[in-house]
């Protein structure tokens, strides 16, 4: 199978941050495959966003501006309830056939795996791509270390090869920047512009749901 795979990268992006724009970046190179970013409507696993639905679609559509890598996908905030991975897997499996699917991960979210709803029938809709930074190691439960021993590889070529199911790590530039951290600057009258991606400069408005 040679069609192009389609990376899957979600978050809050409550704001999107240079942090989130360099590894979605690094990880279409390394792939060789579109990528998708895709913001929860309502998180399973963090508080809801400070800012709206409307402010954080408006936010990356500016971040995004001047390139087609990495494209904006709204699906999880047009629907109601939790964003749970799996529904948009199946949605995105019905949508793009036999395509190969990556779900983008950190490290650390994805030794969290065991906790998502229905976290076994992600391999049955999609590989996986482990974001990690060199020198940090995390260590995977048990039950998640068996499920994946025998779908790890290490090349990108083998997920072209199937739909679904394996498993890669991706070495990716660490940028340490906090959306946390980003927030409580605007909150208090700073201007963090080279922790944001310049669009969201452009128009005031855009960062206004931070600021005190």
């Amino acid at each position: 199978m040679a069609t192009r795979p389609l990376a899957l990268f979600g978050g809050t992006f409550d704001p999107v941050h240079v942090g989130h724009l360099s590894v979605a970046w690094e990880a279409s190179e390394l792939l060789d495959a579109d990528v998708h970013l895709m913001p929860a409507a309502v998180p399973p696993h963090r508080p809801p966003p400070t800012a709206s639905p409307e402010q954080r679609i408006a936010m990356l559509r500016a971040a995004l501006q001047g390139q087609s890598r990495l494209t904006l996908d709204g699906r999880e905030l047009r629907r109601v309830g939790p964003s749970y991975t799996i529904d948009t897997l199946v949605e995105l499996r019905a949508e793009q056939g036999e395509r190969p699917l990556i779900l983008l991960l950190g490290a650390d979210a994805f030794a969290g795996l065991p906790s998502w709803h229905r976290w076994m029938e992600i391999f049955d809709l999609a590989h996986i791509g482990v974001l990690s930074r060199p020198g940090i190691d995390v260590t995977l439960p048990s039950a998640l270390a068996q499920a994946i021993e025998k779908r790890r590889v290490s090349s990108a070529h083998e997920l072209r090869r199937r739909p679904a199911g394996k498993v890669i790590e991706l070495a990716v530039t660490p940028l340490e920047i906090s959306a946390t951290h980003i927030r409580e600057l605007l909150a208090a009258g700073r201007d963090p512009r080279y922790l944001l991606p310049a669009g969201l400069f452009d128009d005031a408005q855009l960062l206004a749901p931070y600021r005190a």
